[in-house]
């Protein structure tokens, strides 16, 4: 099997909305029963319905900061961003110092891409509270979104203080690996990684981007191609909404597909010379040898291949592979094409008696196809990636 390609590369999975911990103060609980409830919703991921406590205690108490941030985490939960903006602001009118809607500010800013704002915001949170690990967390947070080599390194610097003052939260290490991984520093990364894995092994972010990095060694390591399949399956089975974990697994069918079409490409020349002299009248030692080279050729690239898949992707990856290859029009291309090519040798071949001129006829749109097919479908990936 031919290398694979990735256009235009694997998809890197960035930090969360926000880490569950940034809502409350730390050391302070929500004292109404109505907000706790609300509380209690958001949590298991029914933000209306926690929206809608939360705006019926506002209708009572305007000017409770911890309900106006917790209405500004479900809008924004709900990519409702500008009102989620309007609900922190509100918040920090009635508390400029609530450490929790300094933090929600800054991650609603970083939804709407006001980078340069969320950065100001971020940094005044962490003079507000400089031994609190989210106030960091969401400095790096802002500043990993820089194209800039040394804002991407001082990002990685705020993330490595949030895990020396948090080193039990998955988030902080998650931020690490990310950051040491933007920066090329992927010993780091995978070491971070694995260990907000095991703290948090339910995060679908650190399995894709584990995965990431064991793709990087797949000729060096064996097995290493075999991980990054299955991390990227545990990533999609744990968040149904990933897709950055789900165009990764398509990147990997398409490979896999492109990669068969150096062994059907090479299958049709074998079966082209293999059998021109049985069509051209020639006989005996000058027409067999030729052909029987030509079948050995055709049918040991194929074997080898099929033996070589087999042994990289392993029955667990089968089916969820076939599952995203059906669902992903490039990828069905690409194997369409090959699998036609491939299968016209092999009909060439044993009807060797068949006109040279039918055989080519039909064999050279195919052969044209899967060159033309390989590169319309590399585009047409690319353009699937998440941004």
């Amino acid at each position: 099997m031919g290398r694979p390609h990735h256009p235009p590369g694997p998809v890197l999975a960035g930090t969360r909305a926000e880490p569950a911990q940034h809502h409350a103060r730390p050391g302070q609980g929500l004292m109404s029963p109505a907000l706790d409830r609300a509380d209690a919703l958001f949590d298991v991921g029914r933000y209306e319905q926690a929206a809608a406590l939360a705006a019926q205690h506002l209708a009572t108490e305007p000017h409770d900061a911890g309900a106006l941030v917790l209405l500004a985490r479900c809008q924004h939960r709900l990519g409702r961003e500008q009102e989620a903006l309007a609900s922190v602001e509100a918040a920090l009118v009635a508390d400029p110092d609530s450490l929790p809607g300094r933090l929600m500010r800054t991650h609603i800013l970083i939804a709407l891409k006001q980078y340069e704002e969320a950065e100001l915001s971020a940094r005044h949170t962490v003079e507000l509270a400089p031994n609190y690990w989210g106030s960091h967390y969401a400095l790096g947070t802002v500043l990993d979104r820089s194209v800039r080599m040394e804002r991407r390194r001082e990002a990685y610097e705020a993330a490595r203080t949030a895990v020396a003052l948090a080193p039990e939260e998955s988030d902080a290490h998650f931020l690490v690996g990310l950051t040491a991984q933007r920066t090329g520093n992927h010993g780091v990364a995978k070491q971070a990684y694995e260990t907000a894995l095991r703290l948090d092994p339910q995060s679908s972010e650190a399995h894709n981007n584990l995965s990431l990095l064991h793709l990087r060694r797949r000729w060096f390591r064996p097995g290493a191609w075999t991980k990054a399949a299955e991390g990227f399956v545990e990533s999609a089975a744990l968040d149904l909404n990933d897709r950055q974990a789900r165009y990764n697994l398509e990147t990997m069918a398409w490979g896999t597909a492109a990669g068969a079409r150096w062994v059907a490409l090479l299958g049709f020349v074998a079966s082209a010379l293999g059998s021109s002299p049985l069509r051209t009248g020639a006989s005996g030692g000058e027409a067999v040898v030729p052909y029987l080279i030509g079948a050995a050729v055709l049918v040991g690239g194929w074997a080898g291949w099929g033996v070589w898949i087999s042994r990289r992707v392993p029955p667990r990856l089968r089916r969820p592979l076939l599952l995203v290859a059906r669902g992903c029009r490039p990828v069905i291309a690409m194997a369409v094409a090959v699998g036609l090519l491939g299968l016209h040798s092999v009909v060439s071949l044993a009807l060797w008696r068949v006109d040279a001129g039918i055989v080519g006829g039909l064999g050279t749109p195919l052969f044209w196809a899967v060159i033309i097919t390989y590169w319309a479908s590399r585009s047409a990936l690319g353009r699937r990636a998440p941004r």
